[in-house]
């Protein structure tokens, strides 16, 4: 740990953001360099003769500028720059979500509360990258390439730094050819589901799914149908049921760290699904947005690639803000999906694909998902440490979990109670598929959280939840 005592004569404001500044001064110096210890909060009050809220405060504040983050168990550490927060006394409150009724509103910044409502990861690696690529691209001489219409699949280098990616971190069957590029994993699946059916088509998917693709069917009009789910997510006999019943026109699942539960699907179990869907002639969309997680998880894709449109982003795994997505796509229905991209936003912007596709070449999109791997498996560990092991759900590399709550416990009067405590999680319904009766559990995001410590107040507080059982009561008197 540093002696590190901030000079703080000739500064005006409040004495926390004197303390800040002070500090911000120290590391542009390169005083205080990164990876540099920080003295503790009753520490660094002793020496400045300052109350230890005031030190909590300073550092609160230097966090929120990106200059310094804690770990749990260590300390608190200079770390490399990136972008700050929103200031809670300038950011404008956020009074709702854009998640489909039944998901509670988002936070306002700066109130307190910990948000395990999403799953957001950000690596402070990104933020250093962004700022050394975004010059070289200027560098370059080639930045009207960027500013203009792109192809609607995208630029060919785009596309091939794509396949490349996807081939190394998704082991998916692609070439440049079969890659297209989207705005996001949001924008692919909308993409996907444009290319193979119509409003008012059944698309069938797990009893329990993403909330983004239940706010897409929705809007675009496709009639979502539920199909039951076991501890490997979607069951083969509930899909041939529903085949023969509806005559889907696509399949929709996340058969790696299923989004809400966190299961991954066997290998057998893809195999099966892959031979109903073509037997009653079911177009696959295999989301694999968290496919980088888990290694020895074959995609469907590879099993039947002619049958099956692949989508996946770099939002889970380099930078969620790139807005980076891609669609495989096989031969005869690329130019259908192509079409769809030109209709629902003409081309991907290409200079953000520009430097995802940098990023991928030059290897430092590997650098980033080697650190964003090794917090995810850090958060998981520190939440298994904390919750009681009965009620933990998931596979433990996944960005989130699935906790299923003990009696007498009821998911809104779960969700109210965390809320209370100050952590918003999200309830089962929200991820309920029509009228499909949902179990009483609730999505923990793990990655949210700006920091190990944030995340482990959340666990705790959800926790300590968890042994409050006359809260759950409340509702039955």
């Amino acid at each position: 740990m540093t002696n590190w005592t901030p000079d703080l004569t000739g500064r005006d404001g409040p004495l926390y953001r004197i303390i800040a500044d002070a500090l911000a001064d120290d590391i542009a110096s390169a005083t205080l360099p990164v990876g540099a210890r920080l003295p503790t909060h009753r520490d660094l009050a002793f020496r400045l003769g300052v109350t230890v809220g005031t030190v909590t405060r300073a550092y609160a504040e230097a966090e929120r500028r990106g200059l310094i983050g804690g770990e749990v168990g260590r300390g608190t550490f200079v770390q490399a720059p990136r972008p700050a927060l929103p200031s809670p006394t300038s950011a404008a409150p956020l009074t709702g979500s854009y998640f489909t009724p039944g998901a509670p509103p988002v936070p306002p910044p700066g109130d307190g509360t910990v948000n395990m409502t999403t799953i957001r990861p950000a690596h402070a690696l990104a933020g250093q990258a962004l700022a050394d690529t975004l010059t070289a691209i200027g560098a370059s001489g080639q930045t009207a390439a960027f500013l203009g219409y792109g192809p609607h699949a995208g630029l060919p280098f785009h596309r091939e730094a794509g396949a490349a990616w996807l081939q190394r971190q998704h082991r998916v069957n692609a070439t440049a050819e079969s890659v297209l590029l989207t705005t996001g994993a949001q924008n692919a699946m909308a993409v996907a589901l444009a290319a193979v059916a119509r409003p008012g088509d059944i698309v069938v998917t797990e009893r329990l799914t993403n909330i983004g693709t239940k706010t897409l069917a929705a809007n675009q009009g496709y009639h979502l149908e539920a199909v039951d789910i076991d501890e490997q997510g979607l069951t083969p006999e509930g899909f041939d049921s529903a085949c023969r019943r509806l005559g889907p026109k696509a399949l929709y699942l996340v058969p790696t760290i299923h989004n809400p539960t966190g299961v991954v699907m066997g290998a057998d179990r893809r195999v099966e699904i892959a031979a109903i869907a073509r037997r009653y002639g079911v177009i696959i969309i295999e989301d694999d947005v968290f496919g980088f997680m888990v290694p020895d998880a074959r995609p469907i894709q590879t099993i039947a690639p002619d049958i099956t449109l692949y989508v996946t982003s770099l939002s889970k795994s380099v930078s969620a803000g790139l807005r980076v997505g891609y669609v495989v796509a096989p031969p005869d229905l690329r130019p259908r999906v192509e079409a769809a991209i030109r209709a629902l936003q003409y081309s991907a912007p290409s200079l953000t694909a520009e430097v995802a596709s940098r990023w991928i070449q030059e290897g430092t999109a590997d650098r980033i998902v080697a650190a964003q791997r090794a917090e995810d498996l850090a958060r998981q560990h520190l939440a298994r440490s904390i919750l009681p092991p009965e009620t933990v759900y998931g596979h433990p590399a996944a960005q989130h979990l699935w906790l299923v709550l003990p009696e007498p416990w009821r998911r809104e009067d779960f969700a109210t109670e965390t809320r209370r405590r100050g952590v918003v999680v999200i309830g089962a319904d929200a991820f309920a598929v029509g009228r499909t009766s949902a179990p009483h559990a609730v999505r923990v995001g793990l990655c949210m959280p700006g920091t190990r410590d944030e995340t482990a107040r959340g666990l705790r507080a959800i926790a300590d939840s968890l042994q409050a059982p006359v809260s759950a009561m409340l509702s039955i008197v």
